[in-house]
């Protein structure tokens, strides 16, 4: 009996998993990421050889590193036979069979996510052993069908009820579900959390199995959030076959140059927690820490063709945060800095700004009025939100910011990371700020007056 083994190769900061599979010698990758040394590893640490790579999609949260993996493994890849591609590609359709060593793959369509969308079931002595879902069944929670914009939405999202439920009546309840997304992407929607599952627990837990169509796509459709502004590059950058990341060190910064790329309006951004960051920075700079989701809120934040340069006190820590950048595709930082603070201001004055809780809030407002702004996505501030807070989601602050009524700024979003990227955004505008950084959880307990929608929303991020 053949027992194939299956390797996840988790990239958090993006919410996406990886999947090598194989027999004990020949094996095939499903959905790689940018950055194939990774993967490479994987299999050779388990000393199997990769003849085969497999797209689900073409993605729109990262790039993709499957033509890149092909290339230097010799693998063949695997794209939907109806994806306009300008690489060597191997096309698929709904139900071809290929063989990898000891196993197969069966091959279904399953629109929604994107309209060539694709899984694959394992096959393993010609039974199902598990499937690898991409962008369609998720563990409690379906990939969101709104990426390829408005006119398609409605559309994708019945396919995408009529796709998960065609897959899972199809497969035997102990077939494990292997998703690509839905461990914090935006490409996922719905209320997931679980870290393993089946198509079994998947018939009672997810709602496109449990729901009936139109309820399924109103709810569907009520819980679509922003997405990040780098998606509307990925799938072009996908389709045109990323080639292997430039991992080598960036060219160092000086001090003068710094000074030059701020006062150009360039991006340098500060990789340091919150906490280091608020205590002592180069003016000018942005704290984005590598401690979050740093990747998706620079891509979301930082204009396309914008230079970025990074700071770090380590160069591990701007080598990783390098590795996460080639991921949305933003390969060649212009520079980076190892250092202190202190070097990077080449002796001139740093910036500050406060940190406080919820609790500290209550009690300024109790003494004097502050502006509180909200800086949380809007299906978060729709949940729950403090009922006077002015609410400019992060993405809207660098064009709402001079908007802002004058005086102290309190900023707060539902743990902190993302209210130290807005105070440092806000204090390169000249206001004076504090950043709450506090779980909002502790609001109402603080004695804050917290409004709550009638029905909340799912809110994660």
């Amino acid at each position: 009996m053949t027992r194939p083994a299956v390797a996840v190769l988790d990239t958090p900061s993006l919410g996406d998993r990886s999947y090598l599979v194989h027999d004990g010698r020949t094996g095939f990758v499903v959905d790689p990421q940018r950055d194939i040394d990774r993967m490479l590893a994987v299999a050779d640490q388990a000393k199997v050889e990769i003849t085969h790579v497999f797209e689900t999609h073409l993605h729109n949260d990262y790039v993709t590193g499957g033509y890149a993996l092909a290339r230097h493994t010799g693998a063949a890849y695997h794209v939907n036979a109806a994806d306009e591609v300008s690489f060597p590609h191997v096309p698929v359709r709904d139900g071809d069979v290929v063989e990898v060593g000891d196993l197969a793959v069966r091959v279904v369509a399953t629109p929604g996510h994107t309209f060539t969308h694709l899984s694959y079931v394992l096959l393993a002595d010609g039974r199902p052993a598990g499937v690898f879902s991409g962008g369609s069944l998720l563990y409690g929670a379906v990939g969101r069908p709104d990426l390829l914009g408005p006119r398609h939405t409605h559309t994708l999202a019945r396919r995408q009820y009529a796709s998960v439920r065609r897959l899972a009546g199809r497969l035997p309840d102990q077939t494990v579900v292997y998703p690509t997304h839905g461990f914090g992407s935006y490409c996922a929607v719905g209320a997931g959390g679980a870290d393993t599952s089946t198509v079994g627990r998947e018939r009672v837990a997810n709602a496109a199995l449990t729901q009936d169509e139109e309820g399924f796509v109103a709810g569907l459709l009520a819980g679509l959030t922003e997405w990040p502004a780098y998606y509307t590059r990925m799938a072009a950058l996908n389709a045109a076959g990323p080639p292997p990341p430039d991992l080598s060190p960036l060219r160092p910064a000086t001090p003068a140059e710094l000074r030059r790329r701020l006062a150009a309006g360039e991006w340098v951004v500060d990789l340091r927690t919150r906490t280091a960051f608020a205590a002592g920075h180069l003016r000018g700079t942005v704290n984005v820490g590598l401690d979050g989701s740093f990747a998706t809120q620079v891509g979301w934040l930082v204009p396309g063709n914008t230079p970025v340069t990074l700071l770090a006190p380590t160069p591990a820590e701007l080598a990783e945060a390098q590795r996460e950048l080639v991921r949305i595709g933003i390969d060649r930082p212009a520079a980076a800095s190892a250092g202190t603070p202190r070097e990077w201001a080449g002796g001139g004055e740093l910036s500050r700004f406060a940190l406080a809780t919820f609790a500290d809030l209550a009690a300024v407002r109790a003494h004097r009025p502050v502006l509180v702004v909200d800086v949380r996505q809007r299906d978060e501030w729709a949940a729950a939100r403090l009922a006077d807070a002015v609410h400019v989601p992060l993405h809207l602050l660098a064009a709402r910011r001079a908007d802002l009524p004058g005086g102290e700024i309190w900023v707060h979003c539902a743990s902190g990371y993302r209210a130290a990227i807005a105070a440092s955004m806000l204090v390169v505008a000249g206001r004076q700020v504090v950043a709450v950084d506090d779980d909002f959880d502790r609001a109402a307990a603080a004695g804050l007056p917290v409004a709550y929608d009638s029905a909340p929303r799912h809110a994660t991020r």
